[in-house]
């Protein structure tokens, strides 16, 4: 029993121990076999072709990838029973969401649906490593709202800030999650520009394969804070004002509606990819960004991070510059910051910062599609 234990244990807990996903991380010798020297260079090759020539065997490189960690696991749709959250006793198995949550065994392996009756649920919710296969289901985004205030530095339990972690309204750290219909709420208010301490997330993914279908994400500092792990977020309202959608994710943004409430200036992504060897980024497919202020595409937290807008739509506020580099010129050597087939008064390229790119259909390809998160292994629509 203790032996089957540890290899549940190890099979769920695989995504927190894991920063990054992907098996086969460093490249082999073939990727960069007979790189040229001055002299072997083709006397024809500019520079500026030779840098296209290797920058395009990175992007065959990374497409080629394959981030599962757990191959052999799949994801378990078809629920084996089903719980109700209503406000009132009556109604439902639970009052609350964490009740429900609290009442499944320790060590969870069958799909669990958690229906949410329409309401607002003053709460915070916290689903810890071992509970998987959890399905959080509201009756609509706009009729079914998990809402709770803290920021980082709300006195935690030892009276100390609890700082951004454990700022989230709704915090998941189990793999193969599912949310539908929902509205997660942090309440804390706009802070004002320069203020310390005042993130506050209004939901937190911390593990692997997740879904998130019909659901709204509302708050201001740090929002969504995309930890680690392969995401889906299909027709999902996102809204914030300071790099509102943040962490170190592999996450792939499908028919999503991203508004700003910046107040003056504010940033849109902090994806936080701090190796070249991290399989992670956000993309950005078929989405629309809206909302006040000045508004970046993203700010450099990680020196290697990597953002992808594609088809998307982009409303005026867009600072035309697109992206900041943290206060740090060495991450525009690093960083991958895209742009393929945009529209919108905000989408125009000819004022980007030089060190982000307009891809082409061939550098493009690996972002767009389900494949960039592996997504034919677990997610079924």
């Amino acid at each position: 029993m203790s032996k089957l234990f540890f290899f549940f244990f190890i099979f769920l807990m695989g995504p927190l121990l894991a920063q990054c996903h992907t098996k086969g991380l460093r490249p082999g010798r073939e990727l960069w076999r007979g790189l040229p020297t001055g002299k072997q260079q083709a006397a024809n090759m500019t520079r500026d072709e030779y840098s296209e020539q290797q920058f395009m065997k990175w992007v065959n490189f990374v497409g080629s990838l394959k981030h599962s960690i757990f191959k052999a696991a799949k994801n378990k749709l078809s629920p084996s029973y089903t719980l109700t959250v209503d406000k009132n006793p009556a109604a439902g198995d639970f009052t609350s969401i964490q009740d429900a949550v609290d009442s499944l065994p320790f060590l969870n392996l069958v799909r669990v649906v958690i229906k949410v009756h329409a309401g607002v649920y003053n709460e915070k919710v916290n689903i810890p490593p071992l509970k998987s296969f959890i399905t959080i289901e509201g009756a609509g985004a706009d009729k079914t709202v998990v809402q709770w205030g803290d920021t980082a530095q709300t006195p935690g339990a030892r009276g100390q800030p609890m700082g951004t972690f454990n700022s989230a309204t709704f915090a998941v750290n189990s793999p193969y999650f599912i949310a539908k219909n929902i509205t997660f709420k942090n309440t804390a208010p706009v802070p004002p520009p320069g203020a310390v301490g005042k993130q506050a997330v209004a939901f937190r993914i911390s593990a692997d394969t997740a879904t998130f279908l019909g659901c709204s994400f509302l708050g201001a500092q740090d929002t969504l804070y995309d930890h680690l792990g392969r995401h889906y977020y299909k027709d999902c309202y996102i809204e914030g004002s300071v790099d509102f959608i943040f962490g170190n994710g592999l996450s792939l943004f499908e028919g999503c509606h991203v508004h700003a409430i910046a107040q003056y200036t504010g940033a849109l992504t902090a994806q936080g990819r701090s190796s070249m060897l991290d399989d992670t980024g956000f993309s950005f497919i078929h989405c629309k960004v809206t909302g006040s202020g000045a508004l970046y595409l993203g700010r450099a937290w990680g020196p290697f991070s990597r953002v992808i807008f594609a088809y998307t739509y982009m409303d005026n506020i867009i600072i035309p510059k697109g992206w900041y580099n943290w206060g740090d010129p060495r991450r525009e050597m690093t960083v991958f910051y895209g742009q393929y087939k945009c529209m919108g008064p905000g989408a125009s390229f000819a004022g980007r910062v030089a060190w982000s790119r307009e891809l082409t259909d061939k550098e493009a390809k690996p972002f767009i599609t389900l494949s960039f998160i592996d997504g034919s292994e677990w997610i079924e629509l």
